[in-house]
């Protein structure tokens, strides 16, 4: 007689986003938030810390951040990994103790050694993090309207890159330890944690994946207000595979392609736009002459741009496939890199122009974000999410350490049209190969 109240339906397909599910997807913002702080302290205390002499050159400072995404490609291929084996919950909770932990480390050590660990470790739990909720968000939100969660999601968490700027502009002149409470700051991650161990739901698409068809049913029933029955959602769904099969299907078959064409995609993208991102703080500070406290300003517009471009990218990020805006994102972000790279020391101009760098690259990054995940089945989402992302923190890690030496060489202007370079490369990429996948059910992309 249950069974007769239910309505057959593809998980959350065509149901509205009730109250209780836009709390969940404000659980993530919220965890979204205190990661970002931790993910973008480092490119305003690089300075600081540069100049009050804990990190005494650039080189040691490219270590850090060279190792800081070493941390990141370990948290993002074991993440998804462990994600799709024990629980995108369990995994989310794990990676957020992680990271949280780890700041607080960060700021109260004065050994370099340790110092460099902490930050490596704060990275691992950020990208365990990022990737599982990837995959989290794709699996709880309506096929129609996937990439916009994401990037309203993205938006409101990455709020915390222009709070992240102004509290350091605040701070970090103060003293030559004041850095360090921005480190403490990272810690604040545990509210979230304790939020999320009594109010996060597990993915109903995991459930399903391991034959717990009755809790997934549950768990959209608890969040849609609807009962509905899934068996046959759960038929599209293959059989439990151990991870070393999950690792083998994104290297093999109809899956051998999309996994090439997304690393063509998104090594370059990631490697322009994380060397962006952390760099332009310190070298508008040591190579276009601004005083410490310009370059923090201009690195608190910067911040700015983030969420203002998550939040201006939602409403295009199911259209053209998610292709189309993605690729022409990615098109207009190069063309801005060329500008910011010719821009000379006009402060209010740099200022601007470093607003709309970020602005692009988050807006981009974010559709790229939801991109990912829909090329893959559920039995290996997660994984190979992991593993693709962690490939490209793999390339971010390498190229950090030749930034300085590129710089020496190349100048500043060479190096910025050098990122314009690989941006291009990405958009073509893109628009030439990729597949159209926004907008669909992720069990007929399957």
């Amino acid at each position: 007689m249950v069974n007769e109240t239910k309505i057959k339906n593809n998980y959350f397909d065509g149901l509205p986003v009730t109250k209780t599910h836009l709390f969940l997807f404000i659980l993530i913002v919220l965890s979204y938030f205190f990661e970002q702080l931790d993910n973008n302290n480092f490119s305003f205390i690089a300075p600081a810390i540069l100049k009050n002499g804990f990190i005494t050159d650039k080189t040691q400072l490219a270590m850090v951040t060279s190792t800081y995404f070493l941390g990141m490609t370990l948290g993002g291929f074991f993440g998804g990994m462990i994600s799709d084996l024990i629980g995108r919950r369990k995994t989310f909770l794990m990676a957020m103790v992680i990271f949280s932990s780890m700041s607080i480390l960060n700021g109260l050590t004065s050994d370099f050694t340790v110092f460099v660990f902490a930050r490596a470790a704060t990275g691992f739990g950020i990208f365990m993090m990022m990737v599982t909720s990837i995959a989290y968000i794709a699996e709880i939100s309506p096929g129609e309207s996937r990439g916009k969660w994401q990037s309203l999601c993205a938006a409101g968490g990455f709020c915390a890159m222009p709070v992240i700027g102004m509290i350091s502009r605040a701070i970090i002149p103060m003293g030559p330890d004041a850095y360090r409470i921005i480190f403490y700051l990272g810690g604040a991650g545990f509210l979230t944690f304790l939020l999320g161990l009594k109010y996060l739901k597990e993915s109903p698409r995991w459930l399903v994946s391991k034959g717990r068809i009755a809790e997934a049913e549950e768990v959209v029933k608890s969040l849609t207000g609807v009962a509905v029955d899934l068996s046959d959602a759960a038929k599209h769904t293959p059989p439990k595979v151990n991870a070393m099969e999950q690792f083998i299907g994104m290297f093999s078959g109809k899956y051998l392609k999309r996994t090439i064409i997304l690393l063509l995609i998104g090594v370059p993208l990631n490697i322009a736009s994380f060397a962006i991102s952390v760099w332009t703080p310190t070298l508008v500070n040591s190579a276009l002459g601004f005083t410490l406290e310009q370059s923090l300003t201009i690195g608190t517009a910067f911040m700015f741009g983030g969420p203002v471009g998550l939040f201006l990218s939602s409403p295009f990020s199911d259209k053209g496939g998610r292709k189309i805006p993605m690729g022409i994102g990615t098109f207009i972000w190069a063309a801005l890199a060329v500008c910011f790279a010719i821009a000379g020391n006009n402060y209010m101009l740099v200022m601007i122009l470093a607003f709309g760098l970020n602005a692009l690259g988050m807006g981009v990054g974010f559709i790229a974000m939801a991109y990912v995940p829909e090329h893959y089945p559920t039995k290996m989402r997660n994984t190979s999410v992991g593993i693709i992302n962690a490939a490209q923190r793999l390339g971010v890690s390498g190229s950090q350490l030749f930034v300085p030496a590129l710089m020496a060489g190349y100048g500043f202007k060479n190096l910025y049209v050098g990122f314009a370079g690989l941006l291009m490369f990405s958009s073509l990429a893109v628009l030439l190969l990729g597949q159209r996948t926004g907008g669909r059910s992720l069990e007929e992309i399957d």
